[in-house]
């Protein structure tokens, strides 16, 4: 009553549901303890009686059957509570679902009989229960003439064996003869009994007890009838179903080995279909794997996977010959990650077996996988990244070298560009994949067809290092010791170890295969690239990408690894990529193998050697150390960088020397030390490891790689050349050269050579075939063979012409400093200058190397000269010098007479060098019997030249000027004297002044303006001292006042018409000066003239017209306001009116007092304030006090005195002081001072500054010519020189003339 008053008392529809749940004609009888207290109020008892009636209907038993499944699934514990009340009722329940499920045909309600009891069976979890359960499921199976009710009953055993695990071994070993009921099932036309029968096999075969226990009974029945039935499976069911106790029994080796024999494989394709009913297991994978459903093809290429584990090289033949890698191959184009996958692993597996490659399935596959890796790199599964690149790494492995896989250039491209993508992925296990693939893909066989794709290639390996790069920069977090992340650190380093180690394994793939590419002419370049477009895409470019991605990215990614762990693998990859680029780019591997030994290589080698590869260990490391220590060695050694290029034969022997010695060497520096410092007897295989290591310290130290002491190497290196002087060997020529350059590197600043160690070097040398093989260009080296006078007298000519051989860019810097300048020396030059400095005597190796060697060294040893003796003025080397050049000038005249301009074609340099040293005298000192002998020297070689030999003539010119200048009086007269005897240099001028109106502009024009100058000198020492020549010189026309032997005839209009054409006018000009008077130099007209006039027979050689003509040259070149220029004039301007007056007064007045000779004085002063405070135009005014012209200087001079008054006098240069005291005293002289006050002042400060106006150097009458082949040198000298060379060399400037005095003088303005 009370259960039907708690159903009574529900609301309505939830009333009605709960109603159709209970059997009302019966259930007010049951207790309430049968009733689930909760929703859905499900009454077992009811249950009971309800499901078992015949009456009620199908669809309220099916109703009943879904409330309690739902009670089941939502109160579990109460219906357990609930069924668990009496055993009796629950296994009556139990009976009575399991009979309703064998008499039901309706599969709904039987889907649900199963599931009640399958929940009911696992939550009670009671062995009674599941022991009257399979009790009735084998009465059942067993009773049944048929199997076609077998369905329900063999699907609820699958699920049962399924849901509890450990019923599979029971229902073996308790009801072992339902395996005969299941064989039934098997062959019982009835596709879902036989999925169901398949089914229930998977679970049993899941445990390993049960299928031991039902091996032969798989061996002998099932093995066969189990593959005929999966080969004829029609319903997806059974397909899968199948598929999955295939997957079971494939897990054991047995079961796996059976059904492959049962499959009855053949040799070839036509012949792996057999009998009817032996269909074998890869046919029947083929098959579902080309069905059309994407969990059948998982599933049977799972199952291929499954059979290739066991051994892919046993069983993947059958799978081949099947054809099913193709299939394998179309199925990667599928959108399926988990299909791709499966494919994946299995054809990996197919890999392994080279039929998979000889059949050409690979080719067939290769773009599937390409395009397959590139739609796969768009996704987000990373595991299928790395199964992809595993396939791809693979195939690329295999693949036989014959077998070309790409067979476009396209595939190629998307190939690497695929590669390329995954090694930047940021995924680490991504990127690791990847490096592998394209280790493997950089096979030249692998490369596609003409053209190569270089640029593609270049891509793929700078991707591939800046992806290592990137890693390799990533901090660390270091921790102390211990400490968890500390231990993640290590670990971190460890797998970046590896990927460096894959990183340097693809490069050094990638410089193979250049230098295979290099064996191949048609690889060299793009034949499809046109001829006018540049060429990138070659093997050229990509080598020298190869060395560039090297020297920027690899080596510092190795050093810095090198820094944080050491690994052995990876230096030996390191290494032997270094090596192969010493092939791959021949052109540059000098520069490289510079900067590797720079860079501390053969240190970083010979470390690897010593801690790696002592006794045996690590021989393939030794190996590379070694080759790559060779090839650096022999490529260092066969183009050094400051000693000659050794012969064949020295290149042959010491390779031989290093290909047997560097494999032994495995020590440390201080150990190869002491093996080099070894004096006792020496065995050859040790002094072949001592040559070895001596060269590789010297290779080290001169690439500033000093990674041992230098006082040790210095004395190591001193015992190891007297161990061979003990033993009387004589060590390969470059192993000496490295001992000797040792030595000079590694000795101190004060040190020097025992003589015992000097005495070897001394004997090895001798018995040296040439210098230049064993010299290294060092300054340190230079100084060694200087220093030490055994040396230096032996080998010091020898070792300094190769000194200098190797000092072009040093000597062509110092030629281009001006001369002013004092630039930072070039580091060689300062140390030559220094061991100059401290033994001045080895300046006459240098001059003899300037006469002996050939001309462009010699040149160099005078620039460098020049250079020294201008820089060093304190030191005295002008006697040393000369003495030595008056030896080697004597026996060049002695032995080749006249003609010693052909003796030796340094002789211009020597005599360059001699006016030099002449330059460096001080003033007013006497000249010494060497000097003079010199200058009769130079005299005559210059009479033995022609007007062409300029190149001896100019310096020689210059000697002799610089000789009679600088000088005291009484020397100039004696020097005067010697010059004036040598006939032959006045010959040898003669014929030059006569070739001055007939070469203007020719590049002689600077010599004629030479012997203009000498000439000029010549006649003013003569003027002087009264000095008259041996022998008549030119044509007398007209009788000189003064009494000579020998006349110098100029033509006169030559001269005038020189003042108005020539360019540089000034050693003209500084000639006349003394012409006018001179008993040396007379002027002459030229050619026929009329008789000469009255009044100009007091002036011949000059008429009026001509001395007009002259002095309005001279006015237009006034104008000019060229200092030097201007100097010149007013000389010459003095020089004709004295001449003038003193033959007829009344015309040197007149031209004294041209009206024209004031508007110069206009022009001249029109520079600014005080701007006659210029020497020049101090002494053109005296001029004109002197000869009283008024009308020309009116107010001028009162001017002047007054602003020289107002001005301190001793801020002015001593020259214009000079000219000042002369204008004064001249206007003194003239009673002109109206201003005593004025005249007194200016007296007081001239008086004052007396002594600087009479030491002031007295104008000189004419001017220096440019040292032309002294450069920068001559203007050493003086002030006045320097002002002379800047004149001679300045263009002409337009000058100003007037067309009156023009035509007065009968000179066309054109001219």
């Amino acid at each position: 009553m009370a259960v039907r008053e708690a159903a009574a008392g529900l609301p309505g529809p939830g009333r009605d549901e709960e109603a159709a749940l209970l059997f009302e004609s019966a259930h007010y009888r049951h207790e309430s303890r049968w009733l689930l207290p909760v929703s859905p109020r499900c009454c077992l008892a009811c249950a009971l009686e309800l499901l078992p009636e015949p009456g009620v209907s199908l669809v309220r038993k099916k109703h009943v059957l879904s409330g309690f499944r739902d009670a089941l699934m939502k109160h579990a514990s109460l219906v357990v509570q609930l069924v668990a009340q009496d055993q009796k009722v629950c296994i009556h329940f139990i009976s009575m679902l399991f009979g309703l499920l064998c008499n039901v045909e309706d599969g709904s309600i039987t889907d649900l009989c199963i599931e009640v009891l399958i929940q009911l069976t696992t939550q009670l979890k009671l062995e009674q229960t599941i022991h009257c359960l399979l009790d009735e499921c084998h009465k059942e199976l067993c009773s049944m003439p048929s199997m076609r009710g077998s369905l329900a009953t063999l699907t609820l055993l699958g699920k049962l064996v399924d849901a509890v695990p450990a019923l599979a071994d029971k229902l073996v070993m308790e009801h072992g003869d339902l395996m005969e009921h299941l064989l039934r099932g098997l062959v019982y036309p009835n596709e879902g009994v036989q999925a169901s029968v398949c089914y229930l096999y998977g679970k049993l075969y899941s445990s390993p007890v049960a299928a031991e226990m039902l091996l032969g009974h798989f061996r002998e029945k099932l093995c066969p009838l189990f593959l005929s039935t999966m080969d004829g499976a029609h319903t997806k069911e059974l397909q899968i179903n199948c598929l999955g106790l295939l997957k079971q029994l494939l897990k054991y080796d047995l079961f796996m080995s059976m059904l492959m024999n049962k499959s009855a494989l053949v040799e070839s394709a036509e012949s792996v279909e057999g009998p009817p009913g032996e269909t074998p297991l890869p046919l029947v994978l083929k098959k579902l794997l080309l069905s059309r459903d994407e969990t059948l093809q998982v599933a049977s290429a799972q199952c291929i996977t499954a059979v290739l584990v066991h051994s892919p090289a046993k069983h993947a033949l059958a799978f081949i010959h099947a054809d099913i890698p193709e299939f394998l191959f179309e199925h990667l184009s599928s959108s399926s990650e988990v299909l791709v996958w499966s494919c994946y692993n299995c054809l990996i597996l197919l890999a392994e077996e080279p039929l998979f490659f000889s059949k050409c399935h690979t080719v067939y596959g290769i773009e599937s996988v390409v395009r397959s890796l590139q739609e796969s790199l768009r996704m987000n599964n990373t595991e299928l990244h790395k199964q992809g690149l595993l396939l791809f790494a693979e195939i690329l492995t295999r693949q036989p070298e014959e077998i070309k896989l790409f067979t476009s250039s396209a595939m190629c491209r998307d190939a690497g560009r695929a590669l390329r993508e995954a090694v930047s992925s940021p995924v680490l296990e991504v990127a690791a994949e990847a490096l592998k693939a394209i280790s493997a893909f950089l096979r030249k066989d692998h490369q596609s067809a003409l053209p190569v794709l270089y640029k593609e290639l270049q891509a793929l390996v700078k991707a591939m290092l800046s992806r290592c790069a990137d890693l390799s920069q990533t901090p660390l977090n270091w921790r102390p010791l211990g400490h968890a992340s500390n231990r993640n650190s290590e670990r971190a380093i460890l797998r970046r170890g590896k990927f460096l180690l894959n990183t340097l394994e693809g490069f050094r793939n990638a410089c193979r295969l250049a230098m295979e590419f290099q064996r191949e002419p048609s690889a060299q370049e793009n034949p499809f690239t046109a001829p006018s477009a540049e060429k990138e895409d070659t093997l050229e470019a990509f080598s020298e990408f190869l060395l560039s991605a090297c020297d920027s990215l690899c080596i510092p990614m190795v050093m810095r690894y090198w820094e944080q762990a050491t690994h052995p693998a990876v230096m030996e990859v390191f290494l032997s990529v270094l090596h192969s680029l010493f092939v791959i780019v021949p052109h540059m591997k000098e520069k490289f193998s510079k900067k590797l030994a720079a860079s501390s290589f053969i240190r970083l080698a010979l470390e690897l050697k010593a801690r790696f590869c002592s006794g045996l260990s690590h021989s393939a490391l030794n190996q590379v150390c070694s080759s790559f220590l060779y090839y650096m060695c022999i490529s260092l050694l066969s183009a050094p960088e400051k000693t000659g290029p050794p012969s064949q034969e020295e290149l042959s022997a010491v390779s031989e020397l290093l290909q047997h010695g560097l494999p032994q060497i495995s020590s440390r520096g201080p150990e190869s030390l002491a093996l080099l410092s070894d004096r006792q007897y020496v065995e050859e295989a040790a002094r072949q490891r001592q040559y070895c290591i001596l060269l590789l310290f010297y290779l080290a130290y001169i690439h500033e790689d000093r990674f041992v002491s230098k006082t040790k190497l210095f004395m190591a290196v001193q015992s190891f050349l007297l161990s061979l002087q003990d033993q009387g060997e004589r060590p390969p020529l470059l192993v000496f050269r490295a001992s000797v350059c040792l030595l000079a590197t590694c000795q101190d600043k004060d040190g020097t050579l025992d003589e015992a160690v000097v005495g070897a070097i001394r004997k090895f040398l001798e018995d040296t075939p040439d210098l230049h093989r064993v010299y290294t260009h060092h300054p340190l080296l230079l100084r060694l063979f200087l220093l030490h006078p055994e040396l230096m007298r032996r080998f010091g000519h020898r070792v300094l012409e190769l000194w200098f051989s190797w000092e072009e860019s040093s000597c062509e810097e110092l030629d281009g400093v001006p001369s002013a300048g004092q630039p930072t020396l070039p580091a060689s030059v300062a140390a030559l200058f220094h061991i100059l400095r401290s033994s001045p005597s080895i300046l006459l190796i240098l001059l003899d190397l300037i006469c002996s060697s050939p001309v462009d060294i010699a040149r160099r040893v005078l620039i460098v000269l020049k250079t020294f003796l201008r820089r060093n003025e304190d030191v005295q080397v002008g006697g040393l010098i000369r003495g030595h050049f008056l030896m080697i000038l004597q026996h060049l005249l002695m032995e080749h007479g006249s003609s010693p301009s052909g003796a030796s074609g340094n002789l211009p340099l020597l005599l360059n060098l001699l006016s030099l040293v002449q330059l460096r005298n001080e003033s007013e000192q006497e000249l010494d019997s060497m000097a003079m002998n010199l200058l009769h020297q130079v005299s005559k070689l210059c009479g033995t030249c022609s007007p062409a030999d300029s190149d001896i003539l100019q310096p020689s010119f210059n000697f002799l000027y610089c000789s009679l200048h600088q000088t005291t009086l009484g020397s100039q007269r004696r020097a005067a004297a010697v010059l004036l005897s040598s006939t032959a240099l006045i010959e040898l001028l003669e014929k030059m002044l006569a070739l001055t109106w007939a070469e203007e502009g020719s590049p002689r024009t600077g010599l004629l303006c030479s012997a203009w100058l000498l000439t000029a000198s010549f006649s003013a020492q003569q003027h002087k001292g009264s000095l008259q020549a041996p022998r008549k010189w030119g044509l007398c026309l007209y009788p000189m006042l003064c009494q000579v032997h020998q006349t110098l005839s100029v033509e006169l209009d030559q001269v005038l018409k020189a003042l108005s054409v020539l360019k540089r006018k000034a050693a003209l000009l500084s000639a006349l000066q003394q012409n006018f008077s001179s008993a040396l130099v007379a002027l002459l007209p030229s050619g026929a003239q009329s008789p000469p006039a009255p009044e100009d027979t007091v002036l011949a050689p000059l008429g009026t017209s001509q001395v007009l003509s002259l002095v309005i040259g001279l006015q237009n070149l006034l104008v000019q306001k060229d200092p030097l220029l201007s100097h010149a004039c007013v000389g010459c301007l003095e020089a004709l009116l004295d001449y003038v007056h003193a033959r007829s007064p009344h015309v040197a007045l007149h031209v004294a007092c041209q009206p024209w000779n004031r508007f110069l004085m206009f022009t001249l002063l029109e520079a600014g304030e005080n701007s006659f405070f210029k020497p020049e135009i101090l002494r053109l005014m005296t001029l004109f006090v002197r000869f009283q012209s008024s009308s020309i200087l009116s107010q001028e001079v009162g001017h002047v005195l007054q602003g020289a008054a107002s001005t301190d006098l001793s801020t002015l240069p001593g020259s214009t002081l000079q000219a000042l005291h002369g204008f004064f005293l001249q206007v003194q002289s003239m009673g002109l001072l109206t201003d005593h006050s004025v005249a007194q002042t200016l007296q007081a400060s001239l008086e004052s500054l007396s002594p600087r106006a009479s030491l002031a150097q007295p104008a000189l009458q004419d001017m220096l010519y440019p040292f032309s082949h002294l450069g920068a040198l001559a203007c050493t000298w003086s002030p006045r020189p320097r002002e002379a060379v800047a004149s001679c060399f300045r263009a002409e400037r337009r000058s100003v003339y007037s067309p009156v005095l023009l035509r007065q003088a009968g000179v066309s303005e054109n001219n």
